[in-house]
């Protein structure tokens, strides 16, 4: 399983790529593997402000429900509407079709906690 080098992590398995000054997010490829086949996913609304760490959404898979983090604080600017009707993308395209949020960064600071995919790999092969 590759970890994408351009790519910062956190230690609850979200990924997130700077864009434009704004911050794509969404959950590895680990993390897609371990809940198993997705079928539901919830999402924050357009305008939501988020504190890192802090839940802002669940995976559900056939196992489990799953929360999800926030990797840095910040607004809601863009929701993935496609993972509504289509969550399996999550098992399919884990970095680029199944991204979950935009987030317009408060803190942008905070990207200095995350891991790169070097310690990323680290910490899933530690388990």
């Amino acid at each position: 399983m590759t970890t994408p080098k351009e790519l910062k992590y956190s230690k609850e398995h979200e990924w997130v790529k700077e864009e434009n000054g704004n911050y794509r997010v969404g959950i590895t490829a680990f993390a897609q593997d371990e809940l198993g086949d997705i079928v539901f996913v919830e999402l924050p609304e357009v305008g939501d402000v988020l504190d890192v760490n802090e839940p802002f959404g669940s995976v559900e898979s056939v196992k489990t429900v799953s929360e999800l983090y926030a990797p840095i604080s910040g607004k809601v600017v863009e929701i993935n509407e496609d993972l509504e009707d289509s969550p399996e993308l999550v098992n399919e395209s884990p970095y680029e079709k199944a991204w979950m949020v935009v987030i317009e960064a408060t803190k942008p600071e905070e990207l200095e906690q995350l891991l790169t995919s070097e310690d990323y790999d680290q910490l899933i092969n530690q388990g």
